[in-house]
């Protein structure tokens, strides 16, 4: 996907460079300005056109929305207020279980983590709450949102692994009750649980009225089975090795793969829940431009 010509900062996309390089606030920042330069567009996505009220200028305002008519009468700056315009919550749910240390070109929590800090990143930038959460069978590390969090968010990404058994639904139910305020929930996994028991632990975020997207992450050999050699294949969970002749399994392998897929989109689209498969070789642009595009439906339907 071309997003408006040559990205700038188009180096950074690359899932394995962007692994390699540590440090995720200049990941984020080349990566989302990439983006949004390449977009052609003010990074205060998902505004409404429908004016609501003024108010007093604040340094680090955008001067584009300075009413300039107002100015010219009063000889004071006051901003356009739009009704989409109130700061909210943004809250990244993070999956840290063991099978997303998977991935043998970048494993998939690398990916994860990249794309959680240039979200988180993003919506820094338009003023609103960030915080994050990661979680295996049970709650790890815990970032309320506020509008003075990106740094911990983004050093709580920086040091997170992938060690332990997981166990999806159970710490999504706990969550729920933190999510009182309307927002926006992004989680981030592998999914490797039924479709139907996800979507209804994320049932009672959306019951609150946040909205909630959910990027299913997936190494290539995941999708693909293109392993060729008779070999033990071992669950990165439970240490569980089975013996697997891949040309013998590869079609019930991809079907079943497919299934889960169509199963969560499904899923998805019937709770009202926004949902994106994503390929860990594909590069972050498509993550983030799908992002925003999400943005920019849900704000004309609110």
């Amino acid at each position: 996907m071309q997003l408006g010509g040559v990205i700038p900062g188009a180096q950074f996309v690359d899932p394995a460079v962007l692994a390699r390089i540590g440090n995720l606030e200049l990941v984020a920042r080349s990566v989302v300005d990439g983006v949004i330069n390449g977009l052609h567009k003010s990074p205060f996505f998902g505004t409404s056109v429908d004016f609501a009220e003024h108010r007093g200028y604040v340094p680090g305002d955008d001067i584009r929305r300075v009413d300039w008519r107002v100015f010219a009468r009063t000889d004071k700056f006051y901003v356009k207020e739009f009704e989409a315009d109130s700061n909210s919550n943004f809250v990244v749910l993070l999956d840290v279980s063991a099978s997303m240390a998977y991935g043998p070109r970048i494993a998939k929590l690398d990916y994860a983590r990249t794309l959680a800090a240039c979200l988180t990143y993003l919506v820094h930038r338009q003023r609103d709450r960030v915080g994050l959460v990661t979680f295996d069978h049970e709650i790890r590390d815990h970032v309320p949102p506020s509008a003075k969090h990106l740094d911990v968010v983004l050093h709580t990404l920086d040091r997170a692994t992938a060690t332990r058994q997981g166990q999806l639904t159970a710490p999504l139910r706990r969550l729920a009750e933190h999510f009182g305020r309307r927002g926006v929930i992004v989680l981030i996994s592998d999914l490797y649980d039924e479709p139907e028991a996800i979507f209804d632990a994320l049932a009672p975020m959306r019951f609150r009225g946040n909205d909630v997207v959910v990027f299913h992450v997936l190494d290539p050999n995941e999708l693909e089975f293109p392993f060729t050699d008779p070999s033990a294949f071992e669950d990165l969970e439970t240490g569980e090795q089975l013996p697997v002749v891949p040309e013998s399994f590869r079609d019930k392998y991809q079907a079943l793969i497919r299934a889960h897929v169509d199963a969560l989109t499904t899923k998805a689209s019937e709770r009202g829940v926004d949902y994106r498969m994503l390929d860990t070789s594909r590069p972050l642009d498509f993550a983030l431009y799908d992002y925003l595009a999400f943005r920019e439906r849900t704000s004309r339907t609110r």
